[in-house]
């Protein structure tokens, strides 16, 4: 390893050009198998070329999203509107139905009730039919009978 100073001392006796050259290519030689890695490192410049880039990207991403989420709230709000405008339209199919139905059942239990009124008064009828000469009878066994005693 040379120091700065060596490699001052180096430059500064060195007889031409030529071997100031040598000096100076051995000191970069020495410098790279020192810190191999050094190409790959980042300076302060490419750290933050890189967060511009990263933020600039950012934005962008945002930005989509934010189109993104706007058009996807607005197929949403169409869809739920849709949605509400057929169940607007079940609901009242089903009113509409129930109403029908309970006409219906209105009607037949209208039907029902004047039929059993009527099977009611036939019986009523039948029942006077055996009750009136019945009584009749009745009236003259008594009377049969108040005679015999």
């Amino acid at each position: 390893m040379i120091s700065s100073v060596a490699l001052y001392e180096a430059l500064t006796t060195a007889p031409d050009e030529r071997t100031r050259a040598r000096v100076i290519a051995e000191a970069f030689e020495r410098l790279e198998e020192r810190y191999p890695h050094l190409p790959d490192l980042a300076t302060q410049g490419h750290v933050r070329e890189s967060e511009l880039r990263l933020q600039r990207e950012i934005e962008l991403v945002r930005a989509d999203l934010k189109v993104d989420i706007e058009q996807v709230r607005a197929a949403l709000k169409a869809d739920i509107e849709q949605v509400r405008a057929n169940l607007k339209a079940d609901i009242e199919q089903v009113r509409a139905d129930l109403k029908r139905d309970i006409e219906q059942i209105r009607a037949d239990l209208r039907q029902t009730e004047l039929r059993l009124q009527k099977e009611i008064a036939d019986i009523k009828l039948d029942l006077l039919k055996w009750l009136v000469p019945l009584m009749f009878a009745q009236v003259a066994a008594i009377a049969a009978l108040v005679k015999l005693l």
